[in-house]
């Protein structure tokens, strides 16, 4: 997963002028304190919630302020320190830099850089960095440690005294290991080749020297291409880790099984066009006319491995092949630290709840840090305050869904990770289900290209608009319910009256969504006259309408009195059945639906 940028946070006037500096070394948005910092990419009103949702989001946190505030803020979210993004205090002053959370997953590096800019002191406080000068669990860029669960036992022997022996075919490449002390206490094995450590302060390090490329056609069986790849590293002598990465042709970039090699090998994908491939062709060992015909390319595998390497790579292993699957691997001379390519295009469908950031989930919060462009309603991109500070936005109108869905698509198939907002849950009269109504079509169905039909789409759930009405209600939807939408824009009129009829006599409790518009005000009325006919006057109906907003208002009125000039666009409709009562509160009125507990609190059910 990519590292999200990290975001400055300024607490007062009296530290603005570090956090600017610190975001202009960083090259980091700043985000200021209402009305106590002067000039900000964005504003926040709470300074500790503000930076649990960062921390939530997986944004790198550097706040101008006491240590202390930070420590409050993310303390109750705290859970794996493994995955948790680093979070760092500067005092006003800028005198100091403390890595809080995170010193070997990027906070110390960051000190570091941070201090170096600023001319004061990284307050570093991790045992390796403090006495050995670094981080044996953070290799630099373009090597991995195949077994960080020996860091720990290694770093304790050096830091008692012990020193490091380096050995295997890669150590004259490992200068960044130069500096450790020299001792049998711990062995260091640097190499390609697959390799099994026994002892518990031994470490393996592999240099990503060498790029696959995979090729594969339609419907390739997942298992033919990965016993291949597995065939073809055992036979070469390399490490899976030792991989930079899977390369490919982005017509393969929804392969299932290019896919499934990827998350088995835990590697990242990469992607290449065929023109960036054919200019690969006098590097190739097995050009083929027939492959040009099919893809536009001389070769697949053995092109998408060189290109993946980079200018100085070689072909290591050439093509090999079976029935539906191709692969090659490309080797450079030095570790690859940038991955080349570009990654498979991907569109999170987003529901944001209500727009208070308190009912949006943290994996919604990650999904929005993560994109490159946010698309949506406006209001509802607005909604998302400073997390959208800074981001490309493409606004569109109310009325403007397909548009706004297809454009989203496609600019996930340019190879964007593009996050689509929506207000409530995406998946509940939300833009979800258009967005797979258009993958489901191809170009000649009024679908979406090729290209947007490739991308990764994913969903993740939010608030419903439903269920923020009945949590401020209580408990109405206790018992059997349903959702009805009022809008006949694009249901038959007759289709929403058939189902009126059915919740009505079925007794659910029922929410109307779209309840009215300007133009759109008589099915309401309708919908009442229809449950009178199958349940009491007096059933309680709450009207909640902004819900989660400064302007928040919720209400209830009898079943019977239930008016149209009562509901706006904005209000969620929510009509108890036959059983539903109101709870009279110190906090006022409650209502709530019954599921039959009361026959077993009094005694009928024993």
């Amino acid at each position: 997963m990519a590292e999200l940028n990290p975001i400055v946070m300024c607490l007062s006037r009296a530290g603005e002028a570090t956090a600017h500096r610190v975001a202009e070394i960083l090259g980091a948005p700043l985000h200021g304190r209402a009305g106590r910092v002067e000039r900000a990419d964005a504003f926040f009103p709470d300074a500790l919630e503000h930076a649990r949702m960062l921390f939530q989001a997986g944004h790198p946190v550097v706040g101008v302020c006491a240590a202390g505030i930070l420590v409050r803020a993310v303390a109750p979210v705290l859970a794996d320190k493994r995955s948790e993004p680093p979070v760092i205090a500067i005092p006003d002053d800028g005198s100091t830099v403390i890595p809080l959370l995170g010193g070997h997953h990027g906070a110390n590096r960051l000190a570091k850089v941070i201090a170096e800019g600023l001319g004061a002191l990284a307050a570093v406080t991790t045992a390796g960095d403090v006495s050995l000068g670094i981080s044996l669990d953070e290799p630099p860029a373009g090597w991995v440690l195949a077994n960080p669960e020996n860091a720990k036992a290694a770093m304790m022997a050096l830091l008692q005294g012990g020193g490091a022996r380096l050995d295997g075919a890669e150590a004259a490449r490992a200068g960044w290991l130069a500096g450790l002390p020299k001792g049998g206490a711990v062995d260091i094995l640097c190499t390609t080749e697959p390799q099994e450590v026994r002892e518990p302060a031994a470490l393996l390090y592999h240099p990503q020297r060498h790029t696959l490329g995979v090729g594969c056609s339609r419907n390739c069986p997942p298992d033919e291409l990965a016993e291949l790849v597995r065939e073809t590293l055992e036979e070469a002598g390399i490490a899976p880790k030792a991989l930079k990465g899977i390369y490919t042709l982005d017509l393969k970039a929804d392969e299932p099984a290019v896919l499934a090699l990827a998350q088995a090998l835990d590697l990242p994908l990469r992607l290449f066009s065929a023109a960036e491939l054919k200019a690969e062709t006098p590097r190739l060992a097995t050009p083929s006319e027939v492959v040009f015909a099919e893809v536009g390319c001389h070769g697949v595998s053995e092109a998408a491995a060189l290109a993946g390497g980079g200018a100085t790579a070689t072909l290591g292993v050439a093509k090999r092949k079976t029935a539906n699957a191709t692969c090659a691997i490309a080797t450079a001379p030095e570790p690859v630290a940038e991955l080349h390519g570009r990654a498979r295009g991907k569109l999170s469908i987003v529901g944001i709840g209500p727009g208070q950031h308190s009912w949006r989930t943290p994996e919604a919060s990650h999904l929005i840090a993560q994109a490159d462009e946010l698309v949506g309603y406006g209001l509802y991109i607005d909604l998302l305050g400073p997390l959208a500070a800074g981001k490309q936005r493409s606004d569109f109108p109310l009325g403007g869904e397909e548009d706004r869905c297809r454009y989203a698509l496609e600019r996930a198939g340019e190879g964007r990770n593009v996050a689509l907002i929506c207000s409530g849950d995406a998946g509940i009269y939300a833009m979800g289900a258009l967005v797979y109504e258009l993958l489901d079509r191809g170009p000649e169905a009024h679908g979406v290209s090729g290209a947007a039909r490739r991308v990764e789409v994913v969903s993740t759930p939010g608030v419903s608009a439903l269920q923020g009405a009945a949590a401020r209600a209580g408990a109405p939807l206790g018992h059997d319910f349903c959702a009805i939408s009022l809008s006949d824009l694009l249901t038959p009129r007759e289709d929403i009256v058939k189902r009126l009829r059915a919740a009505a006599e079925g007794d659910f409790v029922i929410a109307f969504y779209n309840p009215v518009s300007r133009r759109r005000r008589t099915l309401l009325a309708e919908a009442r006259d229809i449950l009178l006919q199958h349940r009491p006057a007096d059933t309680p109906v709450m009207l909640a309408s902004n819900l989660g907003r400064e302007s928040e208002a919720v209400r209830y009125v009898r079943l019977a009195d239930l008016q149209v000039d009562d509901v706006d666009m904005l209000t969620v409709v929510l009509v108890g059945s036959s059983n539903s009562r109101l709870a009279q509160l110190g906090e006022g009125a409650r209502m709530y639906t019954p599921r039959g507990y009361a026959r077993k609190i009094d005694g009928d059910l024993a």
